[in-house]
């Protein structure tokens, strides 16, 4: 659930990957990767 909303919040622009935990990041980057947005991931 938290890997959800921290993915919306990198898809919204409101956070970079690079500042979400790093408890969350798998989760986070499997949810932009099966969104087809795992760009964001690089992205700063």
């Amino acid at each position: 659930m938290m890997a959800n909303f921290f993915a919306q919040r990198v898809i919204l622009g409101k956070t970079k990957f690079s500042e979400i935990p790093s408890s969350l990041q798998t989760g986070v980057r499997e949810v932009l990767i099966d969104s087809g947005l795992e760009f964001l991931i690089d992205a700063e």
